[in-house]
């Protein structure tokens, strides 16, 4: 599935694919993708591209430059061939943020270079190792992944990257807020000088620090910017709800039922709160599921899948995990905690109305997160529309089981083994361990720092008691005649002011 196979008509160009002189493999690959007509990012970078020149272009996901980065480079391999290069030296490698954006870039390259003859590779951490060391030792010509899984084949000496021609880099700037900017510049430096490759990076703001990354690493970088002035897509109706916190979950609960959406993606600020989030939602008959690093592999993609084929009308997930992701039809955007960085809240309802289509972006100012409005509203250049919290917008909820609020402990301590394999978390390559996206730099509510008590089940195992029997006080443990040494759980989920759940 081809993200731009989504896109409407009239967002397209009069430019086609035929008149850009393709080899015939790949114009078979664009005929079968049902392309015909590129998009404006498509008509812009592919003509610099095919002539040898470097690009640099700001697009957002969703825009086609998927397929203009792979075309580019399918058609430089196919008119650039190697003299002298062992299997295990790529003659491309294109380094994505996260694992769902390098799945969805080699589904895309496996369709588009379909006739191509080229071997494409993908790795990316979570899942298995062993499995992508072996088809590296076998051999590629197109290595895509993310930064962390390939400079540790790449330490292991399992390949090298003296035989590149052309390096991609995909979402840019979000290399930079993952902090993996430091493993794209070992990787760069060990490839053939810029001038002997062909170099391709694209991303969603072309920031001073993506500028001087193209500088550093590009030959001549040719500047692309597509709509550059454009801040929110025309197509969104955008609206505010001043908030209370209690309110949140009971306010979207509401408007899930009122508005009935077949694809809506609820954006938090921390895993902890989007897990919350999905089991009051779950609970409260609206099927829902989270997309966080702590979702096993393969369990990840059977939740994309079922998002995007419209079987899943509800995802809750944080702008790290769900960046760089190509979701169709999207409907309804809700933010249920406002970002903390203005960008942020551009790229998440850009998720919806793409492509000339319509969607709605509804956004939750409550007394933790109303700080950011100024600065969103000063970014966009002009004021969100406030809608009024009515009180029939506030239904009661039935409570999810207390069981889904246990805090988690540390992993890798206290014998408790990695998910994967025991390999336990990297500081700096993300994808190696447990949490590939790092979207712990990103949590700005930091983890509990008190340990985690002796592990005994039974008070955990309880049921949570009815709301009717008693007042509604932050469930906690009971209070006890002597001080205790122990520091007291802080749950996820309280409930006060009438029963109504709040995240903290």
């Amino acid at each position: 599935m081809l993200g731009a196979r989504f896109m409407s008509d009239h967002h397209l160009t009069g430019h086609s694919f035929a008149g850009l002189n393709l080899p015939e493999a790949l114009l078979q690959g664009v005929r079968e993708a049902g392309f015909e007509f590129c998009t404006p990012i498509q008509a812009e970078a592919l003509p610099l591209a095919l002539a040898g020149q470097d690009v640099a272009g700001q697009a957002q996901t969703g825009t086609g430059k998927t397929a203009a980065f792979l075309l580019a480079a399918f058609n430089y391999l196919l008119t650039h061939l190697p003299e002298d290069r062992r299997p295990t030296q790529p003659r491309a490698i294109m380094l994505a943020p996260t694992r769902e954006l390098a799945v969805q870039i080699h589904k895309d390259a496996v369709a588009l270079g379909a006739h191509t003859g080229f071997r494409l590779g993908l790795v990316f951490g979570g899942t298995g190792y062993d499995t992508q060391r072996r088809m590296l030792e076998e051999g590629v010509d197109v290595l895509i992944g993310t930064p962390g899984r390939i400079i540790d084949y790449f330490k292991q000496h399992v390949f090298d990257l003296e035989a590149v021609q052309v390096m991609v880099l995909d979402e840019a700037d979000r290399m930079f807020d993952l902090g993996f900017i430091k493993d794209i510049r070992f990787l760069l430096r060990r490839m053939p000088p810029p001038d002997q490759r062909l170099n391709m990076l694209f991303s969603a703001t072309l920031s001073y620090r993506v500028t001087e990354l193209a500088y550093e690493h590009m030959n001549n970088p040719q500047f692309v910017r597509i709509e550059p002035d454009k801040r929110t897509a025309d197509k969104v109706t955008q609206a505010l709800y001043h908030t209370a916190i209690e309110e949140k979950i009971p306010l979207l609960v509401h408007l899930l039922r009122q508005k009935d959406p077949t694809r809506s993606l609820v954006f938090t600020n921390t895993k902890d709160a989007a897990e919350t989030i999905a089991a009051w939602l779950k609970v409260n008959e609206l099927n829902a599921e989270v997309l966080s690093g702590d979702v096993p592999q393969t369990q990840r993609l059977r939740i994309l899948q079922d998002f995007m084929e419209g079987r899943l009308p509800v995802l809750v997930a944080t702008d790290v995990a769900a960046r760089g992701l190509h979701i169709p039809d999207v409907s309804h955007v809700f933010n249920f905690d406002l970002p903390q960085n203005a960008e942020d809240y551009v790229h998440r309802i850009g998720r919806t109305a793409r492509a000339g289509a319509s969607g709605d972006a509804v956004s939750f100012a409550c007394e933790r997160y109303v700080f950011s409005l100024p600065e969103i509203e000063e970014y966009i250049g002009h004021k969100l529309p406030i809608h009024p919290v009515l009180p029939e917008m506030l239904p009661e909820l039935k409570p999810p089981a207390r069981r889904e609020y246990r805090p988690r402990p540390e992993r890798g301590r206290g014998g408790r083994p990695d998910r994967h394999g025991g390999r336990g978390r990297d500081a700096r390559h993300g994808e190696r361990g447990r949490r590939p996206e790092r979207e712990h730099r990103h949590e700005h509510e930091a983890r509990r720092p008190e340990p985690s008590p002796a592990r005994t089940p039974e008070p955990e195992a309880r049921p949570m008691r009815p709301p009717e029997s008693r007042p509604s006080p932050p469930v906690s443990a009971p209070a006890k005649p002597a001080a205790s040494t122990k520091p007291p759980i802080k749950p996820l989920v309280r409930r006060t002011g009438g029963d109504k759940p709040v995240i903290g």
